[in-house]
């Protein structure tokens, strides 16, 4: 047997490694996993060369696509001057950053906390609405995710990734947004007048792709105006285009006390921000700082990013080629057995899948994709039961590959399920 038959393949070492030295809660994807080696606009490719369509942009991340040259350009002129330095020193690149930023966001927003990622975003934006209301409590509601730090854990309603067996009791979990007493649920909670914030995704991206409902966000913001709690929008995965707005609260028409971002807002480089209003934000003058937050480089990544949304209008491209998706998906399975909701606006969209029993399809789950990635399409599990199928391609994908996707998908699920 020769040398090359004997050696393991590259993903064989990297699992050796990987059980070795890695935490075991670090989790991956497929029985056979690729390497992921290279990325190219809306394009992933493994070490063998194998192309596969990021339909899931890295969670949301690559919104602006792979391997960008405009964005790498400007990410290249950074590095060659400044490399680092934390957020006690004036640098032109997160100043000009944050004033970009405002210009962007929904209503007075304009002040922002530069961070690292969304978990810490939401971390400051908890702890700013407990310093400006005076209050110490917090209410989240069930299927949504908001990190994975000890407090942003304690809000997250999704119990797979809620593994704290002790989570601050400051924190009150309520029914989702579609539930029919989610609403009555938030005021008898707000009622107590000890509540500092309400958390909430405006679309629950890792709880399955689940939209608010018509009216519930209006209503929400009413709720915390007449009991003086300050509501957070947590946009990790919905901003920059992802829902046909730059942010979702354009998408549902409100405006939030607080917005955090990060994900596509560095597509590819960290940075996160917890963005508000000059009033709140001036409850918040003792020392505050950030390692790595507004690193040069990834602020002139972030620059780059923005400039880039704003000359190829990403977000009506995202809600253009969105609506196009949904309609093909609901043509192509809105009738098929296994097929319980197709849900999602813009370039944010789930498949809800279930068996013929209406038990969660876990194995066939697996199952469809391992195949969807044997067939060159690498797509997102979300939900509860880790049922739904989710699309988050890169909102510069074309109807081409669009199509191909469905038409993949359609064929797999029939045979599949």
């Amino acid at each position: 047997m020769s040398t090359a038959e004997l050696s393991p393949t590259a993903a064989e070492r990297l699992l050796d490694i990987k059980s070795r030295h890695q935490w075991p809660c670090v989790y991956h994807f497929y029985r056979n996993p690729p390497v992921i080696a290279r990325g190219e606009g809306v394009f992933l490719f493994d070490t063998a060369g194998k192309r596969y369509l990021d339909a899931y942009s890295g969670v949301g991340v690559m919104n602006a696509g792979h391997g960008n040259a405009e964005i790498l350009a400007a990410v290249s002129e950074q590095l060659a001057k400044l490399q680092h330095t934390t957020t006690i020193y004036l640098t032109e690149p997160m100043l000009d950053l944050a004033e970009q930023l405002a210009s962007v966001t929904p209503g007075n927003l304009n002040r922002s906390f530069f961070c690292a990622s969304g978990s810490e975003a939401n971390e400051a934006a908890m702890l700013l609405a407990t310093l400006a209301t005076g209050r110490r409590e917090i209410v989240a509601f069930d299927r949504g995710l908001h990190g994975r730090t000890k407090a942003a854990m304690a809000a997250t309603g999704l119990d797979m990734w809620r593994t704290d067996p002790w989570p601050a009791e400051t924190f009150h979990r309520l029914p989702a947004p579609d539930h029919p007493d989610c609403l009555g649920a938030v005021e008898t909670r707000l009622r107590q007048e000890n509540v500092a914030a309400c958390l909430i995704e405006p679309i629950q991206g890792n709880g399955g792709i689940h939209v608010s409902p018509a009216g519930f966000l209006t209503e929400l913001v009413s709720l915390c105006r007449r009991y003086g709690t300050l509501l957070i929008f947590d946009e990790v995965q919905t901003g920059f285009g992802r829902t046909g707005g730059w942010f979702a609260a354009e998408t549902f028409g409100v405006v939030p006390d607080v917005m955090t971002v990060a994900k596509a807002l560095g597509n590819g480089f960290p940075i996160a921000a917890a963005v508000t209003h000059d009033e709140i934000a001036a409850r918040y003058t003792r020392p505050g700082a950030s390692t790595f937050g507004g690193n040069p480089v990834s602020s002139a990544a972030a620059l780059a990013v923005l400039a880039y949304h704003r000359k190829h209008d990403l977000a009506r491209r995202a809600n253009t080629q969105g609506r196009w998706l949904k309609a093909r998906l609901t043509e192509s399975l809105g009738g098929h057995p296994s097929v319980r909701a197709i849900r999602g606006c813009g370039l944010m969209l789930g498949v809800e899948l279930t068996n013929p029993g209406g038990e969660p399809p876990d194995a066939e789950m697996g199952r469809l994709l391992e195949r969807l990635k044997d067939e060159g399409y690498l797509v997102g599990r979300t939900g509860v039961d880790r049922n739904v199928v989710t699309l988050m391609p890169p909102l510069i994908v074309g109807q081409a590959e669009l199509r191909g996707l469905v038409d993949t998908l359609a064929w797999l699920i029939d045979d599949i399920m």
